[in-house]
């Protein structure tokens, strides 16, 4: 589930004691929620750790030290780094289940089309756009790219940056560009995430995508997933995602 091996990590993750890593999976579920740098009284307010503020105050320095956090600017408050993000997806946050209703509408609307593959790959990619709120794409065997939702970015906070935006949808124009962020996956993981900040392009920053390989026919791969901020809502997002691409799996076996 990384753009950067697990097992690099592993070791340095496992130093975070009990109640850091409490107070981590606090500060990222915020900042899903809320976009805005979190604070030591936001987290003494909402959550019950069983410390003193100050002693809050004191894990959020410790964490920022050790890579997890960051302090932006010169607000008090402190957002997760990529290295943050990655603990809390892999040590810390639970997959929802998807609702049932979900499931069916999805299927119903992509099964017909499986005897066409263009179509059933746009249906997928609808599908991942409208459920999430994010731009969802795919790239087949033979590099034709294909992307629903591009309005739905301009929700997020993170794209009100014109350049961000603009950046993002140079991707679908620029196929190249694409192939070589989607080639920064690395590890064997169904499921990838790269975080915008480990990509190397300025405005790919408070970006991250999600994606995984799809069977387009026997020994063909395509990939399929979203792009969005880099704060989206793992815990749903990653379901969504390898439900359509069992469906597209599914389909290419009838």
């Amino acid at each position: 589930m990384t753009g950067r091996s697990y097992d690099d990590n592993k070791e340095n993750m496992a130093n975070l004691s009990e109640r850091q890593q409490a107070l981590l999976k606090a500060i990222v579920e915020e900042y899903i929620e809320s976009a805005e740098p979190i604070g030591s009284e936001v987290i003494e307010r909402k959550y019950n750790l069983g410390v003193s503020p100050a002693t809050i105050r004191i894990e959020m320095v410790r964490l920022t030290d050790m890579g997890y956090l960051r302090q932006p600017h010169t607000s008090a408050g402190r957002t997760p780094t990529s290295m943050g993000m990655r603990f809390y997806i892999q040590e810390l946050m639970k997959e929802k289940q998807l609702p049932v209703t979900a499931e069916v509408s999805i299927k119903e609307k992509m099964m017909p089309q499986r005897s066409k593959r263009e179509r059933l790959i746009k249906e997928a990619v609808t599908a991942l756009a409208q459920r999430l709120n994010m731009l969802g794409l795919a790239v087949d065997d033979e590099g034709v790219v294909y992307y629903a939702g591009a309005a739905n970015i301009l929700d997020w906070p993170e794209f009100y940056d014109i350049d961000v935006t603009r950046f993002v949808l140079s991707l679908f124009d620029e196929n190249p560009r694409l192939q070589e962020i989607i080639g920064m996956a690395h590890g064997t993981d169904p499921i990838h995430i790269l975080f915008g900040e480990e990509m190397g392009f300025e405005y790919m920053r408070p970006t991250s995508f999600v994606f995984t390989k799809y069977d387009v026919m026997p020994e063909k791969t395509g990939i399929i997933g979203v792009i969005g901020p880099a704060r989206m809502n793992f815990s749903l997002v990653l379901p969504y995602v390898k439900y359509v691409r069992n469906l597209l799996n599914e389909a290419v076996r009838i």
